[in-house]
């Protein structure tokens, strides 16, 4: 189990796109997530109806490729994102 939680914690260097929300330092996959959610809610980007659905702005949809991710996407997208 340790294993699994080093390779979580490593850190990972975020795309040119990704790097415009989270900066572009190496992170750990846990605070690219944090950091993403933080500037979903700073912009209020998540759906009003449908909590679970991101709207994309600009900046997210040169990392989505579309203008609306769930949050379950999201991640799976993210992590095409970190090297």
């Amino acid at each position: 189990m340790a294993k699994a939680n080093a390779t979580f914690m490593k850190p990972l260097t975020p795309s040119a796109e990704l790097s415009k929300v989270v900066g572009c330092n190496p992170l750990p996959r846990t605070e690219v997530v944090k950091k993403l959610w933080a500037y979903i809610k700073t912009n209020n980007l998540q759906d009003t109806n449908n909590k679970r659905m991101i709207n994309a702005d600009e900046t997210l949809k040169c990392i989505f490729g579309k203008n609306q991710v769930n949050m379950f996407e999201m991640t799976k997208i993210v992590s095409t994102h970190l090297k």
